[in-house]
């Protein structure tokens, strides 16, 4: 525990050109009086830490003691420290190491390129989860993590409808979509990958053995198609629009952007007035239903019936309302 807090100090006084007692005391989580004693063990053990004294004093190392990482360039080193998602990390337990490893990287880089994750950090944020919506970290999620970095098999309990299954599985990869953390993973014996919630794991037991990654297994490209696939596999309807310029510019914010997007790609020349017919893909009516009435007077429904006589009934019920 002492080694590893003796590292971290040598490794903060790389990255700063001095740090007062309560600074460090505050980075390393202990008294100012262990700060002082550690920075006398460091300095026994040959460590060049020195001690300015008075209101502007601090801790520093003399004598140029760093390693340096050469030929980054500032761009090169600000994408390193973007590297890391704090709060994905933070969720699967990596926290710790991630801000070991920036303070190691930080220690090492040349002083021109000290403040490159300030910059990076001012300049790109990811917020993962959906508005309106409180995020939730899958209770089981560390435990996965560490066996898809080992590579380890797992014995996963998870909840399908209204059973609980049990399935032996390779762990090949998390991904975080929308504030919600799915395993790509291959059953043990099996050919074909699937995706798993992870919140809908019970339980997860990770065994001894090892399973022989496949080498030219791409998560990002597997994940694209999979959810490519899962978002087709949505579309079970069809459904005959008219859509007004303003309705065809918002017709990609009110419901889906796959089928928006090949929706208007095969739509016909515009009319007299405008107005565009083209066929949706949707999930069904009822869906339809609530995703096209975002766009209020700027579509109108030209089939199924059914759908048309709904936002009939709609377009009365409002004009009664508003007493027209």
């Amino acid at each position: 525990m002492r080694a590893a807090r003796l590292i971290k100090m040598v490794l903060l006084l790389q990255s700063r050109p001095s740090m007062t007692a309560a600074e460090l005391a505050r980075e390393l989580e202990v008294s100012e009086r262990t700060v002082t004693r550690d920075a006398q063990a460091l300095s026994e053990a040959g460590v060049p830490v020195y001690a300015d004294r008075g209101r502007a004093g601090g801790y520093r190392l003399v004598g140029g003691y760093r390693t340096r990482l050469t030929g980054l360039h500032r761009s090169e080193a600000e994408a390193l420290f973007l590297s890391g998602v704090p709060g994905a990390l933070r969720e699967m337990g990596l926290e710790d190491a991630a801000s070991a490893a920036r303070l190691k990287v930080s220690a090492a880089l040349l002083p021109s390129l000290r403040d490159a994750s300030r910059t990076a950090a001012q300049r790109f944020h990811l917020d993962a989860p959906n508005w309106f919506r409180e995020p939730r970290t899958p209770r089981l999620l560390p435990a996965v993590a560490d066996a898809v970095w080992d590579d380890r098999r797992i014995t996963a309990r998870y909840r399908r409808g209204e059973d609980e299954v049990v399935r032996e599985l390779e762990p090949y990869g998390l991904v975080l979509k929308a504030g919600v953390w799915y395993l790509c993973a291959r059953v043990a014996g099996g050919a074909s990958f699937r995706v798993y919630r992870i919140d809908r794991f019970t339980s997860v037991e990770a065994g001894a053995e090892r399973f022989a990654r496949e080498e030219d297994f791409d998560l990002p490209a597997f994940w694209e198609e999979r959810a490519e696939q899962f978002a087709r596999s949505l579309l079970r309807a069809d459904v005959l629009v008219r859509l007004s310029p303003a309705g065809v510019r918002r017709l990609p914010y009110a419901m889906d952007p796959l089928p928006a997007r090949e929706a208007l790609g095969t739509a016909g020349e515009p009319d007299g007035d405008g107005w565009v017919t083209v066929t949706l893909a949707v999930e069904s009516e009822d869906v339809a239903h609530t995703q096209l009435a975002a766009l209020g007077p700027e579509v109108e429904v030209l089939a199924p019936g059914t759908l048309r006589a709904r936002f009939a009934a709609d377009a009365r019920r409002l004009a009664a309302l508003y007493g027209m």
